[in-house]
Protein backbone atom coordinates (compact mmCIF):
# COMPACT_ATOMS: atom_id res chain seq x y z
CA UNK A 1 0.00 0.00 0.00
CA UNK A 2 2.95 2.47 0.74
CA UNK A 3 4.44 1.02 -2.15
CA UNK A 4 0.94 2.31 -4.58
CA UNK A 5 1.07 5.76 -2.39
CA UNK A 6 4.33 7.12 -3.24
CA UNK A 7 3.76 5.53 -6.91
CA UNK A 8 0.88 8.20 -7.15
CA UNK A 9 2.73 11.15 -5.45
CA UNK A 10 5.59 10.32 -8.01
CA UNK A 11 2.97 10.56 -11.05
CA UNK A 12 1.01 13.44 -9.53
CA UNK A 13 4.49 15.26 -9.35
CA UNK A 14 5.54 14.76 -13.03
CA UNK A 15 2.32 15.37 -14.28
CA UNK A 16 2.58 19.39 -12.41
CA UNK A 17 6.03 19.68 -13.83
CA UNK A 18 4.82 19.07 -17.08
CA UNK A 19 1.93 21.36 -16.72
CA UNK A 20 4.36 23.94 -15.73
CA UNK A 21 6.22 23.50 -18.94
CA UNK A 22 5.10 26.42 -21.05
CA UNK A 23 6.23 29.03 -23.15
CA UNK A 24 4.94 32.44 -23.94
CA UNK A 25 4.55 33.57 -27.29
CA UNK A 26 4.37 37.42 -28.26
CA UNK A 27 4.34 39.01 -31.69
CA UNK A 28 7.54 38.34 -33.72
CA UNK A 29 7.01 41.93 -35.42
CA UNK A 30 5.93 45.15 -34.72
CA UNK A 31 2.18 45.67 -34.06
CA UNK A 32 0.94 48.49 -36.00
CA UNK A 33 -2.51 50.31 -34.81
CA UNK A 34 -4.33 53.00 -36.23
CA UNK A 35 -4.90 55.93 -34.02
CA UNK A 36 -8.62 55.87 -32.49
CA UNK A 37 -8.74 52.09 -33.54
CA UNK A 38 -8.98 48.95 -31.89
CA UNK A 39 -5.87 46.97 -31.96
CA UNK A 40 -5.39 42.99 -30.25
CA UNK A 41 -1.70 42.03 -28.67
CA UNK A 42 -0.95 38.64 -29.40
CA UNK A 43 0.46 36.73 -26.41
CA UNK A 44 -0.05 32.90 -25.63
CA UNK A 45 0.89 29.94 -23.95
CA UNK A 46 2.65 27.15 -25.67
CA UNK A 47 1.19 24.12 -24.97
CA UNK A 48 -1.86 25.51 -25.38
CA UNK A 49 -2.48 24.80 -21.54
CA UNK A 50 -5.43 26.82 -19.43
CA UNK A 51 -4.18 29.87 -17.70
CA UNK A 52 -7.06 30.58 -15.83
CA UNK A 53 -5.86 29.79 -12.45
CA UNK A 54 -2.92 31.69 -13.42
CA UNK A 55 -1.59 35.40 -13.15
CA UNK A 56 -1.49 37.29 -15.98
CA UNK A 57 -0.34 41.02 -16.40
CA UNK A 58 0.35 43.46 -19.33
CA UNK A 59 3.06 45.77 -18.72
CA UNK A 60 5.02 48.60 -20.41
CA UNK A 61 8.53 47.68 -20.21
CA UNK A 62 9.64 51.32 -21.40
CA UNK A 63 7.52 53.41 -18.61
CA UNK A 64 7.89 53.35 -14.94
CA UNK A 65 5.48 51.84 -13.08
CA UNK A 66 3.01 51.04 -15.94
CA UNK A 67 0.53 48.90 -15.62
CA UNK A 68 -1.97 47.95 -18.83
CA UNK A 69 -4.32 45.15 -17.50
CA UNK A 70 -3.66 42.76 -14.57
CA UNK A 71 -5.57 39.22 -14.21
CA UNK A 72 -4.95 37.33 -10.65
CA UNK A 73 -7.11 35.14 -8.85
CA UNK A 74 -9.77 34.23 -11.82
CA UNK A 75 -10.50 37.75 -12.14
CA UNK A 76 -9.11 41.16 -13.34
CA UNK A 77 -7.76 43.60 -10.91
CA UNK A 78 -7.20 46.96 -12.48
CA UNK A 79 -7.07 48.72 -9.28
CA UNK A 80 -3.27 49.97 -10.01
CA UNK A 81 -3.67 50.56 -13.72
CA UNK A 82 -2.22 53.31 -15.27
CA UNK A 83 -4.52 55.94 -15.79
CA UNK A 84 -4.25 56.18 -19.44
CA UNK A 85 -5.50 53.24 -20.23
CA UNK A 86 -8.31 52.97 -18.20
CA UNK A 87 -11.65 51.45 -19.73
CA UNK A 88 -9.75 50.57 -22.50
CA UNK A 89 -8.27 46.76 -21.85
CA UNK A 90 -9.76 43.35 -22.19
CA UNK A 91 -8.96 40.14 -21.93
CA UNK A 92 -11.08 37.26 -23.07
CA UNK A 93 -11.52 35.03 -19.97
CA UNK A 94 -12.72 32.63 -22.22
CA UNK A 95 -9.97 32.27 -24.24
CA UNK A 96 -7.47 31.96 -21.36
CA UNK A 97 -8.74 28.37 -21.08
CA UNK A 98 -6.71 27.47 -23.85
CA UNK A 99 -4.07 29.58 -23.18
CA UNK A 100 -4.75 32.61 -25.03
CA UNK A 101 -3.82 36.07 -23.00
CA UNK A 102 -4.10 38.17 -25.97
CA UNK A 103 -5.54 41.58 -24.85
CA UNK A 104 -7.56 44.05 -26.80
CA UNK A 105 -6.33 47.51 -26.62
CA UNK A 106 -9.79 49.89 -27.74
CA UNK A 107 -9.60 53.43 -29.14
CA UNK A 108 -5.71 53.55 -30.12
CA UNK A 109 -3.95 56.78 -28.84
CA UNK A 110 -0.38 58.07 -30.28
CA UNK A 111 0.75 57.71 -26.06
CA UNK A 112 0.04 53.82 -26.49
CA UNK A 113 3.28 53.18 -29.03
CA UNK A 114 5.94 51.50 -26.84
CA UNK A 115 7.23 47.92 -25.69
CA UNK A 116 4.70 45.64 -23.80
CA UNK A 117 5.59 42.55 -21.88
CA UNK A 118 2.95 39.65 -21.35
CA UNK A 119 3.80 38.00 -17.74
CA UNK A 120 2.28 34.54 -17.55
CA UNK A 121 2.59 33.52 -13.83
CA UNK A 122 1.49 30.01 -12.55
CA UNK A 123 2.72 28.79 -8.95
CA UNK A 124 6.57 27.71 -10.00
CA UNK A 125 7.13 29.39 -13.32
CA UNK A 126 6.93 32.90 -14.65
CA UNK A 127 7.36 33.55 -17.90
CA UNK A 128 6.82 36.72 -20.32
CA UNK A 129 7.23 37.80 -24.12
CA UNK A 130 7.44 41.42 -25.58
CA UNK A 131 4.78 43.24 -28.38
CA UNK A 132 5.98 45.79 -29.87
CA UNK A 133 3.37 48.42 -30.64
CA UNK A 134 3.50 50.91 -33.41
CA UNK A 135 1.12 53.51 -33.49
CA UNK A 136 -0.29 55.56 -36.54
CA UNK A 137 -2.42 58.28 -37.42
CA UNK A 138 -3.21 57.84 -41.35
CA UNK A 139 -5.82 60.67 -41.02
CA UNK A 140 -3.51 63.42 -42.36
CA UNK A 141 -4.48 66.55 -44.70
CA UNK A 142 -3.91 65.95 -48.14
CA UNK A 143 -1.10 67.09 -49.74
CA UNK A 144 -1.97 70.57 -50.95
CA UNK A 145 -0.16 72.25 -53.37
CA UNK A 146 0.05 76.17 -53.56
CA UNK A 147 1.43 78.49 -56.21
CA UNK A 148 4.50 80.50 -54.49
CA UNK A 149 4.67 83.23 -57.23
CA UNK A 150 7.82 83.51 -59.43
CA UNK A 151 11.90 84.07 -59.15
CA UNK A 152 14.11 86.33 -60.61
CA UNK A 153 14.34 84.15 -63.91
CA UNK A 154 10.58 83.38 -64.30
CA UNK A 155 10.83 79.86 -62.07
CA UNK A 156 7.49 78.83 -60.78
CA UNK A 157 7.92 78.40 -56.62
CA UNK A 158 5.32 75.43 -55.80
CA UNK A 159 5.53 74.68 -51.99
CA UNK A 160 3.48 71.82 -50.55
CA UNK A 161 2.15 71.20 -47.13
CA UNK A 162 0.78 68.25 -45.41
CA UNK A 163 -0.84 68.30 -41.70
CA UNK A 164 -2.23 66.03 -38.82
CA UNK A 165 0.51 62.57 -39.41
CA UNK A 166 1.75 60.32 -36.46
CA UNK A 167 4.92 59.18 -37.25
CA UNK A 168 6.84 61.92 -39.29
CA UNK A 169 5.98 60.97 -42.73
CA UNK A 170 8.06 61.15 -45.97
CA UNK A 171 7.04 63.81 -49.33
CA UNK A 172 8.67 64.27 -52.12
CA UNK A 173 8.21 65.62 -55.16
CA UNK A 174 7.62 63.93 -58.56
CA UNK A 175 7.57 64.68 -62.03
CA UNK A 176 5.68 63.37 -65.01
CA UNK A 177 7.78 60.64 -65.43
CA UNK A 178 8.06 59.46 -61.58
CA UNK A 179 11.46 61.15 -60.97
CA UNK A 180 11.96 62.32 -57.71
CA UNK A 181 12.80 65.92 -57.18
CA UNK A 182 15.35 67.82 -54.44
CA UNK A 183 13.39 70.06 -52.60
CA UNK A 184 15.15 73.77 -52.00
CA UNK A 185 13.50 73.83 -48.10
CA UNK A 186 12.30 71.62 -45.89
CA UNK A 187 10.51 71.59 -43.14
CA UNK A 188 8.70 69.84 -39.97
CA UNK A 189 6.51 71.01 -36.93
CA UNK A 190 5.10 68.70 -34.16
CA UNK A 191 1.79 69.96 -32.94
CA UNK A 192 1.23 67.62 -29.99
CA UNK A 193 1.23 64.77 -31.01
CA UNK A 194 0.89 65.35 -34.77
CA UNK A 195 3.61 66.08 -37.58
CA UNK A 196 3.42 69.09 -40.15
CA UNK A 197 5.51 68.71 -43.06
CA UNK A 198 6.14 71.40 -45.75
CA UNK A 199 8.65 71.42 -48.82
CA UNK A 200 9.02 73.86 -51.63
CA UNK A 201 10.28 73.51 -55.21
CA UNK A 202 11.26 75.78 -58.54
CA UNK A 203 10.06 74.41 -61.62
CA UNK A 204 11.39 75.99 -64.87
CA UNK A 205 9.08 74.25 -67.72
CA UNK A 206 5.91 72.81 -68.15
CA UNK A 207 5.40 69.58 -66.51
CA UNK A 208 2.69 67.53 -64.23
CA UNK A 209 4.11 67.64 -60.75
CA UNK A 210 3.35 65.36 -58.09
CA UNK A 211 3.52 65.72 -54.14
CA UNK A 212 3.23 62.94 -52.19
CA UNK A 213 2.92 62.05 -48.86
CA UNK A 214 3.85 58.51 -47.53
CA UNK A 215 3.40 56.98 -44.19
CA UNK A 216 4.26 52.97 -44.71
CA UNK A 217 1.64 51.42 -46.59
CA UNK A 218 -0.24 54.49 -46.93
CA UNK A 219 0.15 57.48 -49.12
CA UNK A 220 -1.76 60.27 -50.51
CA UNK A 221 -0.83 62.30 -53.78
CA UNK A 222 -1.55 65.80 -55.19
CA UNK A 223 -0.76 67.21 -58.67
CA UNK A 224 -0.27 69.71 -60.66
CA UNK A 225 -0.14 70.66 -64.37
CA UNK A 226 1.97 73.99 -65.01
CA UNK A 227 1.19 74.90 -68.71
CA UNK A 228 3.32 76.32 -70.87
CA UNK A 229 1.41 79.47 -70.93
CA UNK A 230 2.06 79.93 -66.62
CA UNK A 231 5.65 80.55 -67.82
CA UNK A 232 4.69 83.07 -71.19
CA UNK A 233 2.89 85.17 -69.29
CA UNK A 234 3.20 84.38 -65.62
CA UNK A 235 3.28 88.17 -64.51
CA UNK A 236 -1.04 88.48 -65.56
CA UNK A 237 -1.94 85.06 -65.25
CA UNK A 238 -4.51 83.77 -62.62
CA UNK A 239 -4.34 80.10 -62.11
CA UNK A 240 -6.53 77.91 -60.69
CA UNK A 241 -5.39 75.05 -59.11
CA UNK A 242 -7.91 72.02 -58.35
CA UNK A 243 -6.39 69.65 -55.57
CA UNK A 244 -7.81 66.33 -54.76
CA UNK A 245 -6.61 62.79 -53.19
CA UNK A 246 -5.39 59.25 -54.02
CA UNK A 247 -5.38 57.03 -51.20
CA UNK A 248 -3.62 53.89 -51.72
CA UNK A 249 -4.23 52.26 -55.00
CA UNK A 250 -8.28 52.81 -55.10
CA UNK A 251 -9.05 55.98 -55.93
CA UNK A 252 -7.27 58.72 -58.67
CA UNK A 253 -8.55 61.87 -59.04
CA UNK A 254 -6.60 63.94 -61.77
CA UNK A 255 -5.84 67.36 -60.62
CA UNK A 256 -5.19 70.35 -63.15
CA UNK A 257 -4.55 73.93 -63.35
CA UNK A 258 -6.85 75.50 -65.84
CA UNK A 259 -6.30 78.78 -67.99
CA UNK A 260 -8.99 80.11 -70.42
CA UNK A 261 -8.49 77.99 -72.94
CA UNK A 262 -9.92 75.30 -71.02
CA UNK A 263 -13.20 76.71 -69.99
CA UNK A 264 -16.01 76.81 -71.98
CA UNK A 265 -18.30 80.14 -73.33
CA UNK A 266 -21.60 80.14 -70.99
CA UNK A 267 -24.38 81.77 -71.81
CA UNK A 268 -27.46 81.27 -70.32
CA UNK A 269 -30.64 79.67 -72.03
CA UNK A 270 -33.82 82.48 -71.25
CA UNK A 271 -35.94 79.81 -72.12
CA UNK A 272 -35.47 77.95 -68.88
CA UNK A 273 -35.19 80.64 -66.63
CA UNK A 274 -38.41 81.02 -63.71
CA UNK A 275 -40.40 83.78 -65.22
CA UNK A 276 -39.66 85.93 -62.40
CA UNK A 277 -35.78 85.96 -63.59
CA UNK A 278 -34.17 88.45 -66.00
CA UNK A 279 -31.59 87.22 -68.17
CA UNK A 280 -29.53 89.50 -70.15
CA UNK A 281 -29.17 89.97 -73.81
CA UNK A 282 -26.37 88.43 -73.97
CA UNK A 283 -26.87 85.73 -71.37
CA UNK A 284 -24.05 86.65 -69.10
CA UNK A 285 -26.28 88.52 -66.23
CA UNK A 286 -29.11 87.19 -64.22
CA UNK A 287 -31.14 88.67 -61.70
CA UNK A 288 -34.85 88.17 -59.77
CA UNK A 289 -37.01 90.71 -61.29
CA UNK A 290 -39.23 90.90 -58.38
CA UNK A 291 -42.45 89.80 -60.22
CA UNK A 292 -42.97 87.46 -63.07
CA UNK A 293 -42.27 88.77 -66.14
CA UNK A 294 -44.92 89.98 -68.51
CA UNK A 295 -45.22 87.73 -71.93
CA UNK A 296 -43.28 84.82 -70.13
CA UNK A 297 -45.53 81.41 -70.51
CA UNK A 298 -45.02 78.84 -68.05
CA UNK A 299 -43.63 75.95 -70.02
CA UNK A 300 -42.35 72.71 -68.80
CA UNK A 301 -39.04 74.05 -69.21
CA UNK A 302 -38.88 76.50 -67.08
CA UNK A 303 -38.06 76.08 -63.72
CA UNK A 304 -41.04 77.29 -62.08
CA UNK A 305 -40.56 77.38 -57.74
CA UNK A 306 -37.18 77.27 -57.65
CA UNK A 307 -34.99 80.58 -59.33
CA UNK A 308 -33.26 78.30 -61.25
CA UNK A 309 -31.37 78.72 -65.00
CA UNK A 310 -29.27 76.12 -67.45
CA UNK A 311 -26.41 77.12 -69.53
CA UNK A 312 -27.56 76.99 -73.13
CA UNK A 313 -25.03 74.57 -74.17
CA UNK A 314 -24.38 71.29 -72.18
CA UNK A 315 -21.44 68.37 -72.48
CA UNK A 316 -21.11 64.47 -72.20
CA UNK A 317 -17.36 63.70 -72.49
CA UNK A 318 -13.91 65.54 -71.67
CA UNK A 319 -13.78 68.70 -68.74
CA UNK A 320 -15.76 71.82 -68.30
CA UNK A 321 -14.82 75.10 -66.32
CA UNK A 322 -16.82 78.30 -66.09
CA UNK A 323 -16.96 80.70 -63.01
CA UNK A 324 -19.52 83.22 -61.31
CA UNK A 325 -19.38 86.82 -59.92
CA UNK A 326 -21.53 86.24 -56.96
CA UNK A 327 -20.37 89.38 -55.00
CA UNK A 328 -23.25 91.23 -53.12
CA UNK A 329 -25.88 88.47 -54.01
CA UNK A 330 -26.83 86.77 -50.79
CA UNK A 331 -28.25 83.81 -51.63
CA UNK A 332 -27.40 81.28 -54.41
CA UNK A 333 -26.90 77.66 -55.85
CA UNK A 334 -24.39 77.57 -58.28
CA UNK A 335 -23.13 74.17 -60.43
CA UNK A 336 -24.63 71.37 -63.03
CA UNK A 337 -27.39 70.14 -63.67
CA UNK A 338 -28.34 66.54 -65.74
CA UNK A 339 -31.00 67.67 -68.89
CA UNK A 340 -33.47 66.03 -67.59
CA UNK A 341 -33.97 67.15 -64.06
CA UNK A 342 -37.11 68.07 -63.24
CA UNK A 343 -37.99 71.85 -63.28
CA UNK A 344 -41.40 72.01 -61.44
CA UNK A 345 -42.12 72.16 -58.26
CA UNK A 346 -40.28 72.98 -55.08
CA UNK A 347 -37.02 70.82 -56.36
CA UNK A 348 -35.06 69.42 -53.60
CA UNK A 349 -31.49 69.79 -55.27
CA UNK A 350 -29.23 66.53 -54.71
CA UNK A 351 -26.87 64.51 -57.13
CA UNK A 352 -29.73 62.05 -56.11
CA UNK A 353 -31.97 63.70 -58.76
CA UNK A 354 -29.07 65.07 -61.25
CA UNK A 355 -28.05 68.39 -59.50
CA UNK A 356 -24.40 68.82 -58.17
CA UNK A 357 -24.29 72.12 -56.55
CA UNK A 358 -22.92 74.42 -53.86
CA UNK A 359 -25.82 77.06 -52.04
CA UNK A 360 -25.13 80.49 -50.06
CA UNK A 361 -27.94 80.81 -47.48
CA UNK A 362 -28.41 82.87 -44.37
CA UNK A 363 -24.50 84.08 -44.79
CA UNK A 364 -23.75 80.14 -44.60
CA UNK A 365 -22.14 78.20 -47.73
CA UNK A 366 -23.15 74.46 -48.13
CA UNK A 367 -22.41 71.53 -50.53
CA UNK A 368 -26.34 70.53 -51.63
CA UNK A 369 -26.03 66.62 -50.80
CA UNK A 370 -28.14 64.53 -48.66
CA UNK A 371 -27.65 65.55 -46.13
CA UNK A 372 -26.25 68.70 -46.73
CA UNK A 373 -22.67 69.43 -45.99
CA UNK A 374 -21.72 72.72 -44.01
CA UNK A 375 -18.18 74.53 -46.11
CA UNK A 376 -16.53 75.91 -43.17
CA UNK A 377 -15.28 79.11 -45.01
CA UNK A 378 -13.46 81.97 -43.45
CA UNK A 379 -15.38 84.32 -45.72
CA UNK A 380 -18.26 83.90 -48.14
CA UNK A 381 -16.36 83.74 -51.63
CA UNK A 382 -16.87 86.54 -54.49
CA UNK A 383 -16.17 84.37 -57.11
CA UNK A 384 -16.65 81.18 -57.66
CA UNK A 385 -15.60 78.51 -60.34
CA UNK A 386 -17.45 75.07 -60.84
CA UNK A 387 -14.93 72.61 -62.47
CA UNK A 388 -16.43 69.29 -63.76
CA UNK A 389 -14.71 65.96 -65.34
CA UNK A 390 -17.32 64.06 -66.99
CA UNK A 391 -15.46 60.90 -67.11
CA UNK A 392 -13.95 60.84 -63.52
CA UNK A 393 -17.01 61.71 -62.23
CA UNK A 394 -16.06 64.54 -60.59
CA UNK A 395 -17.54 68.19 -59.93
CA UNK A 396 -15.19 70.75 -57.67
CA UNK A 397 -16.19 74.30 -56.66
CA UNK A 398 -13.15 76.97 -55.72
CA UNK A 399 -13.17 79.99 -54.69
CA UNK A 400 -11.38 82.06 -57.24
CA UNK A 401 -9.68 85.15 -55.10
CA UNK A 402 -8.72 82.95 -52.59
CA UNK A 403 -7.57 80.02 -55.07
CA UNK A 404 -8.90 77.39 -52.76
CA UNK A 405 -10.73 74.26 -53.02
CA UNK A 406 -14.29 74.62 -51.28
CA UNK A 407 -15.53 71.29 -51.98
CA UNK A 408 -15.86 68.43 -54.64
CA UNK A 409 -18.26 65.25 -55.50
CA UNK A 410 -16.06 62.68 -56.21
CA UNK A 411 -16.98 58.84 -57.72
CA UNK A 412 -20.22 60.63 -59.52
CA UNK A 413 -21.76 58.53 -62.30
CA UNK A 414 -22.75 60.61 -65.24
CA UNK A 415 -24.82 59.38 -68.02
CA UNK A 416 -26.96 62.69 -69.58
CA UNK A 417 -26.17 65.68 -70.91
CA UNK A 418 -24.58 67.92 -67.98
CA UNK A 419 -25.66 71.51 -67.90
CA UNK A 420 -24.66 74.79 -65.94
CA UNK A 421 -27.06 75.81 -63.66
CA UNK A 422 -27.28 78.95 -61.96
CA UNK A 423 -29.99 79.83 -59.20
CA UNK A 424 -30.91 82.86 -56.76
CA UNK A 425 -32.91 80.42 -54.60
CA UNK A 426 -36.37 79.84 -53.73
CA UNK A 427 -39.35 81.49 -55.04
CA UNK A 428 -38.52 85.33 -54.21
CA UNK A 429 -35.04 86.91 -53.96
CA UNK A 430 -35.37 90.50 -52.82
CA UNK A 431 -31.60 90.79 -53.41
CA UNK A 432 -31.54 92.59 -56.96
CA UNK A 433 -27.96 92.12 -57.54
CA UNK A 434 -27.22 90.04 -60.61
CA UNK A 435 -24.88 86.57 -60.90
CA UNK A 436 -22.53 87.34 -63.55
CA UNK A 437 -21.00 84.49 -65.70
CA UNK A 438 -17.36 85.83 -65.95
CA UNK A 439 -15.31 85.73 -69.20
CA UNK A 440 -11.94 87.38 -67.76
CA UNK A 441 -10.36 84.65 -65.94
CA UNK A 442 -7.31 84.51 -68.13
Amino acid sequence: MKFIFLTLLVIIGIRDSRSDRYEVVGAADPVFALVGEDVILPCSVKPNISVVDMRVEWFRSDLKDSVVHLYEDNEDRNTNQSQSYRGRTKLNHQELQTGNASLKLSSVQVSDEGIYKCLIQSKSRSVDATVMVRVEAVAGSPPVITVDGFDDSGGLRLQCESEGWYPEPDLEWLNSEGVSLSSETTETHRNADRFSVKHTITIHHSDKIHCRVRLRHHMLDTQIITSSNMFNFWRTSVILISVAVVLSVNAGILITVFVKKNGGDVILDADTAHPRLIVSHDGKQVRDGNTQLEGVDGKKDRFNDYLGVLGKDGFSSGCFYYEVQVKGQTEWDLGVARVSVNRMGLTVVSPMIGYWTVSLRDGESWARKSPHVSLPLSVNPQRVGVFVDYEKGLVSFYDVEAMSLMYSYTNQSFNEKLYPFVSLGYLRNENSTPLIICDDYY
